[in-house]
């Protein structure tokens, strides 16, 4: 008893319960609190081995407490699993050290229309309800002199979507890298996903989709913003 009263004392718990109502509108509008991912200082002097390990414990106590015999074949490896998952895959953008090096290369061909890479399958995790939100990202650019290799542009967007995350701030994110990357504002980000936490959850509407989107520098024009929606075929997006 003494052990429940301590766990059910703690700092954060006296937080949910006195935010609750707050808590569940930040979760149910899918509010984001800045363009950069929430992290604590320390959040890398783990390595991913003793990440493993401590979430693993955690996710155990996670599951007997929903009453889950560990003790079964098919699930008693299930915590470990789990954990290695978070780390090793679905939330390794997290760590800077997984961050995809960007080689730029000459625009020798002096190419200076835009360069659309659209239909960049990604998943995601809300980071309200760590569930799946996955769809398709379009980018382009117009060369400032220099070009990207089209798969980084891929291993950007996936960067960037691994790890706990709101589909707003995804879309600045990679924009915003973009941006640093190729050294110009001539950037646009479009992402249309669907929200298991939307579908699956909640209202539990399963036909609807979210569309968020950047336009930088010559983007912000018409004529270019128009010319790159009708490669998409979504030409209302603005």
């Amino acid at each position: 008893m003494k052990q429940k009263e301590t766990m059910l004392n703690t700092p954060y718990k006296e937080d949910i319960v006195m935010n609750e109502s707050i808590i569940e509108e930040i979760g149910n509008e899918h509010i984001s609190s800045s363009i950069e991912t929430p992290m604590v200082e320390n959040a890398f002097v783990l390595s991913d081995e003793e990440k493993i390990e401590k979430i693993q414990i955690h996710f155990k106590a996670i599951m007997e407490t929903l009453g889950l015999d560990l003790n079964d074949d098919s699930l008693n490896g299930t915590p470990h699993r789990v954990a290695k998952m978070y780390v090793k895959e679905i939330f390794n953008g997290l760590d800077p050290a997984n961050k995809p090096a960007i080689k730029l290369f000459e625009n020798k061909y002096q190419y200076n229309q835009m360069l659309v890479e659209k239909d960049i399958t990604f998943y995601s995790n809300c980071e309200h309800h760590f569930v799946p939100f996955f769809g398709k990202a379009h980018l382009a650019y117009i060369s400032n002199g220099n070009v990207i290799g089209l798969s980084k542009l891929n291993r950007i967007v996936q960067y960037f979507a691994k790890r706990p995350q709101v589909q707003e701030r995804l879309t600045m994110q990679i924009a915003n890298e973009l941006k640093e990357a190729l050294n110009t504002e001539d950037v646009v980000v479009v992402i249309e996903a669907k929200h298991l936490c939307v579908s699956s959850r909640g209202i539990k509407d399963e036909s609807s989709s979210t569309v968020t989107s950047f336009y930088g520098g010559k983007f912000k024009e018409e004529q270019a913003k128009n010319e790159f929606l009708n490669y998409l075929n979504l030409k209302n997006i603005h």
